[in-house]
């Protein structure tokens, strides 16, 4: 697929219309304030993997509605001090995996804390291991439409608040330097990584790449791949509801998010990106409140975006903040 959106000179004026919500911030005060009142109970118990150089720890802790979250702490084997953390959130459908894996962060020095997203884990990868408790009224399969109905019952406000709760559950190891925490994760990774660098005041950088849940109003009309195209078919038989799904999906756009961004950014589009397309990804860029930000494009790529060449961009980036 050649290019499909906005030319480039376009993108980086591009602006996107998404309506926020007046009652934004209160609607997420609340729901971490609830999530707050369970016990965070963190716990973290130590893996036999065979590996030499990483210690695995598989880790348990309370996110939204007290619920049991699952997901893997790696640390460099035989640390003894605080490290530089780096959160990691998963692209859409994956979980997180077996505790051999995804090994690159804790190579560096850094300790590594991987959430599992509730309810996912069985499109791709080794799988997940964090069910979803809560139910939904009528939904298209996926998890784009579970709860939008209202944002008190949006899936993903289950998975955002998770997220806040995973950067507090990781902090609270003793071989995490909370004051050095950075959060990333790509497309569907990414979106949780701007919320979080939205709700969370204190961390040292995010890098989000190819972010996906970002300008819902363009992004659900724009491609016709899932997972934004779930949305439309959901419309397509629950006809004159656009309105309010529209509404809904506002409380969990990146966009808004990405406008109470409070440190330095890196993102990455990918010019002939479907999934996630260019516009959206930059419209949660120019969105982003922190002036250190820089986004990384890749021309002639597809979903898959800069793939190994972005890991390297995003080593070097973070080398002197993290």
């Amino acid at each position: 697929m050649a290019l499909f959106d906005l030319a480039i000179d376009e993108l980086r004026s591009y602006r996107s219309e998404s309506a926020e919500p007046e009652d934004f911030d209160a609607f997420w005060s609340q729901t971490l304030d609830e999530a707050r009142g369970h016990d965070l109970d963190a716990r973290f118990a130590r893996v036999d993997t065979g590996l030499s150089t990483v210690d695995v720890y598989d880790v348990t802790f309370a996110g939204f509605g007290g619920h049991p979250v699952r997901g893997w702490l790696r640390l460099p084997a035989g640390a003894t001090r605080p490290l530089p953390l780096v959160v990691e959130f998963l692209g859409y459908g994956g979980g997180r995996g077996l505790p051999h894996e995804n090994l690159l962060w804790a190579s560096t020095g850094r300790a590594h804390f991987m959430m599992d997203t509730r309810g996912q884990g069985s499109a791709w990868g080794a799988g997940g291991g964090t069910p979803d408790p809560v139910g939904s009224g009528p939904a298209y399969p996926g998890f784009m439409t579970r709860g939008i109905e209202a944002p008190e019952h949006y899936y993903y406000r289950r998975v955002f608040t998770d997220a806040v709760r995973a950067v507090e559950a990781a902090r609270s190891h003793p071989l995490a330097d909370a004051a050095r925490t950075v959060a990333l994760g790509t497309s569907q990774g990414g979106g949780i990584t701007i919320a979080v660098g939205g709700l969370v005041p204190d961390l040292v950088a995010v890098a989000p790449d190819v972010p996906f849940l970002c300008d819902f109003p363009r992004g659900t009309t724009l491609t016709d791949r899932h997972p934004y195209r779930e949305i439309g078919l959901f419309l397509k038989t629950h006809r004159g509801r656009t309105e309010d799904a529209l509404r809904t999906l506002s409380y969990f756009d990146g966009v808004h998010f990405a406008s109470r961004g409070r440190a330095p950014a890196l993102f990455s589009a990918a010019l002939e990106d479907q999934t996630c397309p260019p516009s959206t990804v930059f419209a949660a860029y120019h969105a982003w409140a922190h002036e250190e930000k820089a986004i990384e494009v890749y021309d002639f790529n597809d979903h898959e975006g800069g793939g190994p060449f972005h890991q390297a961009a995003t080593l070097e980036w973070l080398r002197p903040l993290a």
